[in-house]
């Protein structure tokens, strides 16, 4: 599943969010409607959009509901960075199919070791 992850700039903003938001090693984050294949995507990954690029994901723990009746979708606390991948910016999420999904930076790649910034150019470049 994608998302823009609105008011970042970069994905320093973004881990700083993650955070910043995290309790007891879950970010929780709130949405109007629960996603139609949410039982689908437990176990699966929500990628997040910055700038018309896919820069890092988060495993999809559980849903809950909110007492207002919303979505609460439980993630994982850890950020794991990607390869980026160039995506449209939407509103709400998108499903995203397993052999569309970027891969991660590897710690033996040598590619975990660069700056963010740098790579998410490299990544714009298509040149990693």
């Amino acid at each position: 599943m994608t998302k823009v992850a609105m008011g970042c700039t970069s994905a320093e903003a973004l881990r700083a969010r993650v955070a910043a938001r995290a309790e007891g090693g879950v970010m929780r984050i709130v949405t109007r409607y629960r996603p139609t294949r949410h039982a689908e995507l437990i176990g699966g990954s929500l990628f997040w959009i910055i700038r018309h690029q896919l820069v890092g994901r988060q495993e999809i723990l559980r849903f809950a509901e909110a007492e207002d009746r919303r979505c609460v979708i439980e993630l994982d606390e850890r950020l794991v960075p990607i390869l980026g991948a160039p995506r449209r910016a939407h509103q709400g999420w998108r499903y995203l199919e397993g052999g569309d999904a970027p891969a991660d930076v590897s710690g033996g790649s040598g590619l975990a070791e660069l700056p963010p910034q740098m790579l998410q150019e490299l990544s714009a470049l298509a040149l990693v």
